[in-house]
């Protein structure tokens, strides 16, 4: 039978929950990749339009709205005895709401080791400790055995477009792409909006189009390349920089596959 347990979440706040939790809802798409990874599909009851993977088992889940437009009534409707969410996916407001009426975990991540902080947390609170620090451990010896850029290669890591912004300092990105050895060129801020003439004057060698959270193509390359004609323009994946549960088993690969297709000599 489950039974109240006090649980800390990586806010500092302390969360009591009816463990382990049977109707859990996630607001945060990597971490609800995270929940079906731990085998918990049974127990989650609702997540986001943005929750993509795993593509059909999220199919069984209610749609609550997008992480940061929640639909508060369909989500005290399901009446969860758990809420995982984010501090920078989700809509502080909205979570506070919730947080009144629901338990609310909430994780706070900017680089490697809060992912991994955060997997062995949800591990603990969903009763799959086991399991995720199996996890762990897949994630710490795929990235410990990934080899960086020796020379570090200036790059800037573009997620919108119309206005321009870019991920910044003091983000998981940002960390990510130190990993790899790319040195960002724009650290003013965690997400600054650039003009083209910023862009030009920074001289990246390297630009990255992310596949999210705007969908920049091989139509989009011909303008970075007008602006900044000496650099590489490159796609790439945006799950594997910006995801911070389970996919992380499959970032050093993509990594190392990136790193060889973009050095530059």
């Amino acid at each position: 039978m489950p039974f109240d347990r006090i649980f800390k979440d990586q806010m500092g706040r302390t969360v009591q929950i009816s463990w382990p939790p049977r109707r859990i809802i996630s607001v945060v798409p990597s971490q609800t990749e995270l929940l079906f990874e731990l085998s918990l599909g049974q127990s989650i009851i609702g997540i986001t339009k943005y929750c993509v993977h795993p593509h059909e088992q999220v199919k069984q889940a209610a749609k609550v709205g997008g992480t940061k437009q929640l639909n508060i009534p369909l989500i005290t409707e399901l009446k969860p005895d758990l809420i995982i969410a984010n501090k920078e996916e989700n809509e502080r407001s909205q979570i506070e709401e919730l947080a009144g009426r629901f338990p609310v975990w909430i994780s706070d991540i900017t680089d490697f080791e809060d992912a991994i902080n955060m997997i062995g947390l949800v591990g603990e609170i969903t009763d799959r400790a086991d399991q995720a620090n199996a996890l762990v451990t897949v994630i710490k010896k795929g990235f410990g055995a990934l080899q960086p850029i020796k020379q570090r290669i200036r790059v800037a890591y573009f997620i919108w477009r119309k206005p321009y912004m870019v991920a910044g300092k003091d983000t998981f990105i940002d960390h990510m792409l130190a990993v790899c050895g790319f040195e960002n060129v724009f650290t003013t801020s965690r997400y600054p909006q650039i003009t083209p003439e910023e862009l030009t004057e920074a001289a990246p060698q390297l630009i990255f189009l992310s596949s999210e959270p705007y969908p920049f193509r091989e139509k989009h390359m011909d303008e970075f390349a007008a602006l900044v004609p000496k650099a590489k323009i490159q796609l790439v994946d945006g799950e594997m920089f910006s995801w911070y549960g389970s996919r992380l088993q499959y970032a050093p690969a993509y990594f190392e596959s990136l790193v060889d297709m973009v050095h530059v000599k």
